[in-house]
């Protein structure tokens, strides 16, 4: 497989998210240019948040002058987390916050799943850091690794860093395959520690479903990087050394 095999497979899982639909149902885009997936995902995303868009609106406005505590029950109880993961990019950005740290985790996790992070990333970027330590250990335990790939281009480092230590590596592999900023791979990875890497792609050694993530991992890192694998080489199966190797030379 090449890099773009690898990008239009993380698309379509992606897209198949989006659309409800089982991934298989979309094998037949496999051909098609990652970017075009991509655009076409956006559009899919923003027909489904735009619909209603009055309605919302009005909400949101309305949200203003209701207290944020009261806020936040209203939000948990009654709107649920797709119609709260519609308003969340319509509403003031300290607002938005202050009902986020008075949301229970679990409850953020489902909203997260809903949300455009595209939408609400001024929101995203100012949650607490504990909170987003318990979001992403809900969605971890559910294992959506898709969710978790789609808010790391909108936290801070240190936020990234500190949630990326409590997630294993093989969830990692397969968070950093739906990234949805893969140029921002070679970034994530250098906030790990150094021996992260290796460890990264021996798990990745360990376990067949695995090796595509790794690989398209790897294609994403500066050449510095992959070189520091090289030492390793030597200690991989057959068939995933050769694959590394190619990838890697």
């Amino acid at each position: 497989m090449t890099a773009a095999n690898y990008a239009a497979e993380a698309e379509i899982l992606k897209l198949a998210r989006v659309l409800d639909v089982e991934p298989a149902r979309l094998e037949y885009l496999t051909t098609v240019d990652p970017d075009d997936l991509r655009a076409f995902r956006d559009q899919v995303t923003d027909t489904l948040f735009d619909a209603n868009a009055a309605a919302l609106q009005r909400m949101a406005l309305a949200a203003r002058v209701v207290p944020v505590g009261v806020l936040a029950k209203i939000a948990e109880k009654v709107f649920g987390p797709l119609l709260c993961a519609r308003i969340a990019g319509l509403v003031d950005v300290s607002r938005g916050v202050d009902v986020a740290k008075r949301l229970s985790p679990r409850f953020l996790a489902e909203v997260a799943a809903e949300l455009d992070p595209r939408r609400a990333s001024a929101i995203i970027s100012r949650i607490p850091l504990d909170t987003v330590l318990a979001v992403a250990a809900e969605l971890a335990s559910k294992e959506d690794w898709i969710t978790l790939g789609r808010f790391v281009g909108h936290l801070p480092d240190l936020t990234v860093r500190r949630a990326l230590e409590g997630i294993d590596d093989p969830a990692l592999l397969r968070i950093a395959f739906v990234l949805d900023d893969k140029d921002r791979i070679d970034h994530v990875v250098g906030l790990l520690p150094a021996h992260r890497l290796g460890r990264l792609v021996t798990a990745a050694a360990a376990d067949e479903d695995l090796w595509v993530p790794a690989l398209d991992l790897l294609t994403h890192l500066t050449e510095a990087r992959r070189a520091t694998l090289v030492p390793m080489l030597g200690g991989l199966p057959g068939g995933f050394r050769e694959r590394v190797q190619a990838t890697i030379k």
